[in-house]
């Protein structure tokens, strides 16, 4: 697998004579969002008349897997199935199992995050329960089939893991965290109704998106005997901590946090921490500045496996997998010179290495480091693997997606060259007889020369002959990464008659830390000439309507949108959902503190870098109809940086939109209903501002 770019054949260049004074007024980037009212026209309808495409009243009936987990002696796969509960507007989950050739499918129980016993005889699992919320159940898995809820906490508990034995279960859950702020109020008179008290707010990091509040808390290391009864608190103290591994003998859990003073201050950095399970002593593994975190003890209980960096003032940098001896010494570095994220790291079963995935060039596949030092791929494809666990034998339960795949159960043996098993087919019948949009993959030369990867969704039924209406949809993040999983969104717009393009500009994850890194100190910049080379690329193909093109996306995508409108008028209309648009106003806003490490002074020394990254400051130069949309609970991007955007297009007069999306914090679509609204939005204020069928290519050209 190639660490750069550099020996990427490249396949086009996007020519100069593109760039007008207007599209290159200033060398930044851009990207995302708007908004419309209207169901689509049915103009493409009548052209796909003959073959049947996805349609958004099918989406109700989409359903997902999650989370495989093989028994020990690999008989069995018990798995999260997802589905859509159309009355409540809501995702619930079950617990399913099936034997491990895919057979004898059947319902376990209602809940999710299931966890087989070492000895397979066992699940625990997260369900409703008394006094509320989730709860810890256990499940025996002979013909009975008792079920026994063993946890009853007023906060519910997560990361659940066995011991070695099978007797205790360790779990992470939140401790209250009360200020000691006290003021001496008169007594109110009899029957008064007075106003609450005001929330006094100490701690820097106290809120989070989807959460809402979290200084009242901090997240402990929990353990409670298999059988019920007592939990018994591990770690102490304000700081949080990471779920905990046991050791192979039981006797200890290892774990991630910061346990010294002002942690929550100390950017980019964390240590590795041991529990003794019986007294709570706490030790610190590893001692350095800057991230250790992600400990798995091995199979022999004699060395510790983790990731790892110094600190570094890097917008981004791909972490190292080291190993320890248990007692923290002789730390050293296995992975050599691999550079891509590694997540979802496994002992083998014979403790030689680990297994692990990571994400490449759009695809995310199954790689092995041996306990000695080096990295083997294992699998190959065009696919997202997502490992579940593995059985005492070496097999590992997964799930997979790809471009026209939602996603699915398998087994993969890598003793048998990496053999792939399907299990499970879980949305064949919804899809069965549908033709969906073909995907072809882009590589492409920015203007300076960087290679560019990315992917075209097709109509189906696609004519190379006609010419349409395109979309560019740009990723957040923004360190993360478009790939070759299937998107229901995407796949629905295409059956509406668009090409979908999204690509993977500089500053994306999956193609080595220097590219990432491209945008440090520099978002948006550069990455806009990415964007728009791809947007120039596609047209070269013959295949876009240039009087109806579109741009959107949300939160880094939001950025990106709000900075092209600013900087070209070449989109017909845009959506930029939920963006950052004033850094100045943004970074002591947004939940949490380490935005003001992504410049290079505080604004407050130099706001010029802040300002000068601002799409704000060039909302001047936007003649394109911008919608916006943001969720009403939204903490990291919150609704004022909409607000902004918004009344400044009102002053200028540019058509705009503003919709607040209820019951969603960051994003548009975590309620069903808000998912479909936003692709209807989303075409309908694109339709507004480019009516019109789809043309063969001499239409357009007049002839």
């Amino acid at each position: 697998m190639p660490s750069s770019l550099s020996s990427r054949r490249v396949r086009t260049h996007a020519g100069p004579g593109r760039w007008s004074p207007r599209r290159a007024a200033v060398p930044f980037l851009a990207l995302f969002l708007a908004l419309p009212l209207l169901v689509p026209s049915g103009s493409v309808a009548a052209q796909q008349a003959n073959s049947r495409v996805l349609d958004l009243e099918m989406y109700w009936d989409l359903q997902s897997v999650s989370n495989p987990q093989i028994s020990p002696d690999g008989r069995h796969v018990v798995y999260t199935r997802g589905w859509i509960d159309r009355r409540n507007d809501r995702r619930p989950s079950e617990i399913w199992i099936m034997d491990a050739n895919g057979e004898r499918k059947r319902f376990l129980a209602e809940g999710s995050s299931p966890t087989w016993s070492p000895d397979g005889t066992r699940i625990a699992y997260l369900a409703s329960g008394d006094p509320g919320g989730s709860q810890i159940h256990i499940r025996w898995m002979d013909d009975e089939g008792a079920v026994s809820q063993i946890t009853r906490l007023e906060r519910s508990p997560s990361s659940l893991r066995w011991s070695p034995d099978g007797r205790h279960i360790a779990f992470t859950s939140s401790v209250p965290h009360r200020t000691s702020w006290r003021i001496d109020m008169p007594s109110p008179p009899s029957g008064a109704s007075w106003t609450p008290g005001p929330k006094v707010v100490e701690r820097g990091v106290y809120r989070r998106d989807r959460q809402g509040y979290v200084d009242d808390h901090y997240t402990h290391l929990f353990v409670i005997s298999a059988e019920g009864g007592a939990v018994r608190q591990l770690t102490d103290g304000d700081w949080n901590h990471s779920s905990g591994e046991w050791t192979a003998d039981g006797e200890e859990l290892v774990f991630s946090s910061l346990r010294v003073e002002d942690a929550e201050r100390q950017w980019r950095h964390s240590e590795i921490y041991s529990v003794v399970v019986t007294t709570g002593e706490i030790r610190q593994l590893t001692d350095r500045h800057g991230p250790d975190s992600g400990p798995v003890p091995s199979p022999d209980g004699r060395t510790i496996a983790y990731l790892g960096d110094d600190w570094h003032q890097d917008t981004y940098r791909n972490r190292k997998i080291y190993l320890m001896d248990r007692d923290g010494s002789n730390p050293r570095v296995i992975s050599g010179d691999f550079d891509r994220g590694v997540s979802s790291m496994m002992w083998a079963p014979d403790g030689s290495g680990l297994y692990f995935t990571a994400n490449s060039e759009g695809n995310r596949n199954l790689h092995f480091v041996s306990a000695t030092g080096g990295v083997r791929d294992v699998t190959e494809g065009v696919h997202q693997i997502s490992p579940g666990s593995m059985s005492d034998a070496g097999r590992i339960a997964a799930t997979i997606s790809s471009f026209h795949e939602p996603g699915d159960v398998y087994l993969i043996d890598p003793a048998r060259s990496a053999q792939m098993a399907r299990l499970t087919e879980i949305n064949r019948d919804l899809l069965h007889g549908v033709t969906l949009g073909e995907v072809e993959e882009l590589w492409y030369q920015a203007p300076d020369g960087l290679d560019v990867h990315g992917w075209v969704v097709k109509p189906p039924n696609f004519d190379p002959n006609q010419t349409y209406p395109m979309m560019m949809v740009i990723h957040g993040g923004p360190h993360a990464m478009y790939g070759v999983g299937f998107n229901y969104g995407w796949q629905e717009h295409a059956a509406n008659g668009y090409l979908v393009l999204y690509t993977n500009p500089r500053g994306s994850t999956g193609y080595g830390s220097a590219f990432a890194n491209e945008i440090n100190n520099a978002y948006p910049g550069n990455d806009y000439y990415d964007l728009i080379a791809g947007v120039d690329y596609l047209i070269d193909r013959g295949w876009v309507d240039e009087d109806r093109m579109y741009v959107y996306g949300c939160s880094g995508g939001g950025v990106l949108t709000a900075w092209v409108v600013g900087h070209t008028d070449r989109f017909a209309a845009a959506s930029s959902n939920c963006p950052v648009v004033n850094w100045l106003s943004f970074v002591g806003t947004t939940d949490g503190l380490s935005w003001y490490y992504n410049f290079e002074n505080y604004p407050w020394e130099d706001p010029s870098e802040h300002l000068r990254r601002s799409p704000l400051m060039y909302v001047g130069n936007v003649t394109t109809p911008t919608m916006l949309m943001t969720g009403e609970y939204d903490l990291r991007t919150p609704m004022a940086q909409t607000e902004e955007y918004y009344q400044a297009l009102k002053v200028l007069g540019v058509p705009t939109a503003m919709l607040r999306f209820q019951d969603e914090w960051h994003g548009t679509s975590s309620r069903p209903t808000n998912f479909i609204r936003t692709q209807l939005y989303l075409r309908s204020w694109f339709e507004r501002w480019g009516e019109g069928a789809p043309r063969t290519a001499q239409e357009q050209d007049g002839s």
